[in-house]
């Protein structure tokens, strides 16, 4: 491959390309080539001024991240962009695609930009758990201000080239061919003698007063608990208002270097890698053929059915949405819309894709008009006698090819495929709710589910815009295989003396969004019930043993829905609240079982509902029915919202102690003897070699 950055002359005008496929990631041999490609364009007398411009599909994208944890090499980003701030000739950046990170920090070390009408442009560092470090805070507060600096630097979003001229983070925007504008734009500030701009040297206009820093740190506080890199990225900012522009960039790289070694970056990166990794199926061809899904269906209009046809429309598919009865299916449509138009009133969409999404989503009452579709997707009650009546009638009336998938979250999906006569196109397709939300896709691969399905399925996942993951078949597959041993965890500590409080809020700290109590409240209390009398009727021997939970449920308290659960539930607030009925009721049965309660600490509980959970994943990954530690943790950082900044149940091991977990696993099981303790064969193995899932 020749280099990766080349000059060349257009008249007096010295054009800097960056070709480095296939996002121009601003590596070790991009940096040395743009800095010895300016040099030779500032040594040249004939040259006047100098456009920078990315070849291919975009300005760079940012920093190459496989370099992140190694010895930097010279020349560093940050110095490349000084040198071309130092320019005595006029330096204009020319954007297409997307200026993102370091990349948009190299066009703020530029005099001039000029963006093509499409381009995005951000610093998203804070995603990765970091923040800009080649001067990204100390330079974009001086062009667009400290709030839409704090906004675009805390929040990561990019924004579009149109938002970014009105705010003078772009100078010009054009149309058609960039690189004929940039010149055109080039020429005229020649022409014209406008002057070299420098940004370190500007003020940072508009509101700089430490409220205004107080307030956004305040507004983020929710959202960004636990997060370390949004709050250092306030930081910075601030230093960009408080501290002259190279002091403002020392306490940059201060703050870049801790987060840069923190254990939440590290966790943030494994997630980024992981959630690229994941749609590549080890033993799939990469060139399996795909069957093209035009026309999808949805089985059940509830609320996980209208969800997942919602993804459909949103992705500009039609799909159809079966019910059995008139009503339910005019309920389920009107649902449909009253969210998009939900979504409307917030600004999100416009009104005219509200109805463009509704013309996509086709209502009916009868199996025949699902003759034509491509893929069809059944979402009805978690009852096995029920999926064999959808999948006999699918099976019927689809056409030769078509994909028959099951949204089932626990049954046996080659059982529900052997109703049919064409196992090899079954496959399960598990969504999160809510379904239109949630961008986990757990896709269950059954023993006779053709590649092609697979290849389709996963494909499609990215399509719709989920994450989609491949797993095997047992019970509650990967997600909630592991949910169901924490969830029965939970209700024994509290058998022994815990309160549901006490456990939620221990695992509320680790930093899941809400406790394993408050999360059956939010589902429905009734989803579990039905699964483990499902469960109990299918296999009794491995079903769990009633418990206080069951008579929450035959006593009508459903979660949320009914304002009573585990908790209680005032009127149009989620906030839970301890009952006294409930406390009432398990202390009746931990008298009926002869339990007499004990004080539980919060590290006791932290260790039983974690350390069950990595135990499990180590069996699944030794059964096969997860192909890697990184299929685990993104089904329960994107299914069951596991802290990002921890990584996954299986990176958070590592961090924890493979040996450590495993030995503690070991003692509890040599107290208990209950075979759900019992140190799962990788686990052993790894602690005894002294590894780790990922190490």
């Amino acid at each position: 491959m020749s280099h990766p950055v080349s000059l060349s002359r257009d008249s007096d005008i010295g054009v800097i390309r960056i070709n480095y496929p296939p996002v121009n990631a601003l590596g070790h041999g991009v940096r040395e080539g743009l800095q010895n490609c300016l040099r030779e364009a500032l040594a040249d007398d004939d040259i006047k001024a100098v456009v920078v411009i990315g070849e291919g599909k975009t300005f760079p994208a940012g920093a190459d991240i496989r370099e992140f944890g190694k010895p930097p090499q010279q020349p560093v980003l940050p110095a490349v962009i000084d040198e071309y701030e130092a320019s005595d000739k006029p330096v204009i950046a020319a954007i297409h695609g997307t200026a993102l990170g370091g990349g948009l920090e190299v066009a703020l070390g530029c005099d001039y930009r000029v963006a093509l009408d499409s381009a995005r442009l951000g610093l998203p560092e804070v995603k990765l758990g970091l923040l800009p470090g080649a001067g990204g805070t100390q330079r974009l507060p001086r062009l667009v201000g400290a709030q839409k600096a704090l906004e675009m630097i805390v929040g990561g979003n990019p924004i579009k080239a149109a938002e970014a001229r009105e705010l003078g983070l772009v100078d010009e925007v054009v149309s058609g061919d960039l690189l004929e504008g940039a010149l055109a734009f080039a020429r005229k500030l020649v022409a014209d003698g406008a002057p070299l701009r420098k940004i370190s040297e500007l003020d940072v206009p508009g509101d700089t007063s430490a409220e205004l820093f107080d307030h956004f740190e305040q507004s983020i506080a929710r959202k960004q608990r636990g997060f370390k890199a949004p709050f250092s990225c306030i930081k910075a900012v601030k230093a960009a208002v408080e501290l002259p522009y190279d002091k403002g960039v020392e306490r940059e790289r201060e703050l870049f270097f801790k987060l840069m070694v923190s254990s939440e970056s590290a966790a943030q990166r494994h997630v980024f890698f992981a959630e690229r990794e994941v749609a590549k199926v080890p033993g799939l061809d990469k060139d399996t053929p795909k069957r093209e899904i035009k026309q999808a269906a949805v089985i059940g209009a509830g609320t996980m059915g209208g969800g997942i046809a919602m993804n459909f429309a949103n992705a500009g598919i039609a799909v159809k949405i079966l019910e059995v009865k008139e009503e339910a299916l005019e309920k389920g449509i009107a649902l449909i819309r009253k969210n998009y138009e939900n979504t409307a009133k917030k600004g999100r969409i416009s009104q005219e894709q509200v109805e463009q999404r509704m013309a996509l989503i086709q209502p009916t009452l009868s199996y025949d008009d699902l003759s034509d579709v491509d893929l069809v997707i059944e979402a009805v009650f978690e009852n096995m006698d029920v999926k064999k009546a959808v999948f006999s009638e699918l099976d019927r009336v689809c056409k030769p090819g078509a994909i028959l998938a099951t949204n089932t979250s626990t049954l046996d999906v080659n059982r529900i495929a052997s109703f049919t006569n064409r196992p090899e196109d079954v496959m399960g397709m598990h969504f999160f709710s809510p379904a239109n939300v949630m961008k986990l896709l757990e896709n269950v691969r059954g023993e006779k589910t053709s590649d092609e399905v697979i290849a389709t399925v996963m494909d499609l996942s990215r399509r719709i815009g989920k994450v989609g993951v491949l797993v095997g078949v047992c019970h509650g597959f990967v997600g909630n295989r592991m949910l169901h041993k924490r969830q029965a965890e939970a209700i024994q500590l509290v058998n022994e003396g815990a309160s549901p409080e006490q456990v939620d809020k221990v695992l509320f700290d680790l930093g899941f969004p809400m406790g394993p109590f408050a999360m059956s409240d939010l589902a429905g209390m009734d989803v579990g019930y039905r699964i483990r009398e499902e469960l109990r009727k299918e296999d009794p021997d491995n079903a769990p043993p009633r418990n206080w939970t069951d008579e929450l449920v035959e006593a009508g308290r459903l979660g949320q829905k009914t304002q009573a659960g585990v908790f209680d539930y005032k009127e149009g607030d989620r906030t839970p609240v301890p009952s006294p009925d409930v406390d009432g009721i398990i202390e009746q049965y931990r008298s009926d079982n002869g339990i007499a309660p004990r004080e539980i600490s919060d590290q006791e509980i932290l260790e039983r509902c974690m350390y069950v959970m990595v135990n499990e994943g180590a069996r699944i990954l030794e059964e096969g029915i997860a192909a890697r530690p990184l299929d685990v943790d993104v089904i329960w950082i994107y299914g069951y919202g596991f802290p990002v900044y921890r990584g996954g149940v299986l990176f958070w091991a590592d961090q924890v102690g493979v040996k450590t977990i495993h030995d503690k696993i070991n003692e509890i099981y040599q107290q208990t003897g209950s075979d759900v303790w019992k140190p799962a064969k990788l686990l052993s193995e790894l602690a005894e070699q002294g590894k780790g899932f990922y190490r």
